[in-house]
């Protein structure tokens, strides 16, 4: 076990575990926690977050229904053994939704594409 790199915001309008379980799945898929490494307990993560342990424990549970993760009783959650390209798939298949429902919505005010890429500009230097 060792001190997550996870950042949340509470200025943005995504749930704290959802924020909590989309870093870890960021550090799962960009290698900085492996298959095996223990996470920090439940209790540890909502105390180092400053946040309350049903948040990360709601996080856990969607982490290992997904299964980036998996719990040993009386042992801790670790990172599972799996595919990276079927996690990195299942993330495309997210993305491209996401950009389905974006082409739709601007359709409908018949957003003109330089607009909608200069909105996409935008949010990301926000992001970084």
């Amino acid at each position: 076990m060792f001190k997550l790199n996870i950042k949340i915001s509470n200025t943005i309008d995504i749930p704290i575990y959802e924020q909590v379980k989309d870093e870890i799945i960021r550090l799962i898929m960009n290698g900085e926690l492996m298959p095996g490494d223990a996470l920090l307990s439940m209790r540890q993560l909502a105390k180092e977050l400053g946040i309350s342990i049903i948040t990360t424990k709601r996080a856990y549970r969607d982490l290992e229904a997904a299964g980036y993760v998996h719990s040993v009783v009386g042992k801790g959650t670790y990172v599972s053994e799996q595919n990276a390209e079927l996690q990195k798939e299942r993330i495309l298949n997210e993305i491209e939704s996401h950009i389905e429902e974006m082409l739709k919505a601007s359709y409908k005010i018949n957003l003109p594409r330089t607009e909608l890429d200069e909105m996409i500009s935008m949010i990301e230097e926000d992001l970084k």
